[in-house]
């Protein structure tokens, strides 16, 4: 690796760690309950209406592939939405919140426990593994 490759997986990996102190006001490394796409798929099967459902994929990412129940509260627009979040959701219901793989949707419950919401778990493996193991008919990409 030239000096110039470091340099950049450098910056990439400090912007990461900045991204992640300005979401949650908190160092990375938060420990976030996590949720399978099994257990969301049940959760969603029992009609359980306490459930409060995030999806942070741009839009774009949700005409492609989506999940009927979920708010769509994208990360790129948080400046639009994060001052208003107290007023969109519920922060005493469980809220799941997912994304394309369980990155962003984790920097999104992270930024929601730093906002006093007290039961809110992570997606893990996102849309992409609800497809590839729940829903074939969710399309990838």
């Amino acid at each position: 690796m030239n000096f110039l490759s470091r340099w950049e997986n450098r910056i990439s990996k400090d912007k990461d760690i900045v991204n992640q102190k300005f979401m949650t006001g908190r160092p990375p490394n938060l420990t976030i309950t996590q949720i399978s796409v099994e257990e969301l798929q049940e959760r969603l099967a029992s009609g359980d209406s306490h459930l409060q459902l995030v999806d942070v994929r741009e839009p774009q990412e949700i005409d492609i592939a989506s999940i009927t129940g979920f708010t769509n509260l994208p990360l790129s627009e948080f400046a639009v939405w994060g001052d208003e979040i107290h007023s969109r959701l519920d922060s005493e219901k469980e809220t799941l919140v997912i994304c394309h793989h369980g990155v962003r949707s984790q920097q999104m419950c992270q930024w929601l426990v730093n906002q006093g919401f007290t039961n809110v778990k992570n997606i893990s493996g996102g849309i992409d593994a609800y497809s590839i193991i729940v829903d074939s008919s969710i399309p990838q990409y």
